[in-house]
């Protein structure tokens, strides 16, 4: 789903998950700073192009869950930040996690996602790691040859449309799981990119097993590291919202 919020910079969007009836998981730098309300919407599709149909905040507060839009059903909820979120500082205790409680429960027909087991990545160590397949969901930027100037790929502003791709695992580390975004790498079917962050990745068990945290390049074309929610440091803090992972 869309999560959608008010920081100290502006508004931003990032993507997240349905982890139980009333809390998305998402990265910790999309909760951090929040101003207000965050708001979401479990619409595949938000806008095809411009003018944006977001709702609008007030600088002053923020969202405050009152916004309505005819395009789009929001819902609102409250974010909070993983205690130990290193803000890209420190690679030991890296914790890029945060959630939305939301306000009521979400949508009928929405199911939640199942939080990966504990640990579960371990058995993608090399040298299958480099064999596996791991989904990646978001709202993320399309990258593509603008309308206009130089031709070269660049991050679009639209279409705001919930889309996957493959991407192929490279290096895994106790807080990453690095992948590969090259779109020309015949295994996968490239990266994700701006406005993906917090969202999931599955992995082959269809289990929720990392969300992502931060790409390497501007145009979305390189290395992707997805912060690993299958470690106790994470786990144990979704637990304190009702969380649990699958067994």
């Amino acid at each position: 789903m869309l999560v959608f919020y008010d920081g100290t910079g502006g508004r931003f969007r990032c993507s997240g998950t349905l982890v139980s009836e009333d809390v998305v998981l998402t990265a910790a730098h999309c909760t951090a700073g929040t101003v207000g309300r965050t708001l979401v919407t479990f619409d595949p599709v938000v806008d095809e192009a411009a003018p944006a149909d977001l709702p609008v905040a007030d600088p002053a507060v923020g969202y405050t869950g009152s916004e309505e839009t005819d395009a789009v059903d929001w819902v609102s909820g409250t974010a909070y930040t993983h205690p130990d979120y290193s803000d890209f500082t420190d690679t030991d205790n890296w914790n890029d996690v945060g959630v939305v409680v939301l306000d009521e429960p979400a949508p009928a027909g929405v199911e939640p996602a199942r939080l990966a087991a504990p640990n579960e990545l371990e058995q993608y160590r090399q040298p299958a790691l480099n064999r596996t397949l791991f989904r990646a969901v978001g709202y993320g930027t399309e990258v593509r040859r603008p309308d206009s100037g130089p031709q070269m790929p660049t991050p679009q502003s639209y279409p705001i449309l919930r889309r996957y791709t493959d991407v192929v695992g490279q290096k895994l580390t106790a807080q990453i799981l690095q992948v590969n975004g090259n779109e020309h790498d015949n295994r996968g079917g490239g990266g994700t990119c701006f406005g993906d962050s917090g969202g999931p990745s599955f992995g082959p068990s269809g289990n929720v097993v990392t969300v992502t945290s931060y790409g390497y390049t501007a145009n979305c074309r390189y290395i992707d590291g997805l912060q690993r929610v299958d470690i106790p440091v994470v786990q144990d803090w979704l637990a304190t919202f009702g969380v649990q992972p699958a067994a």
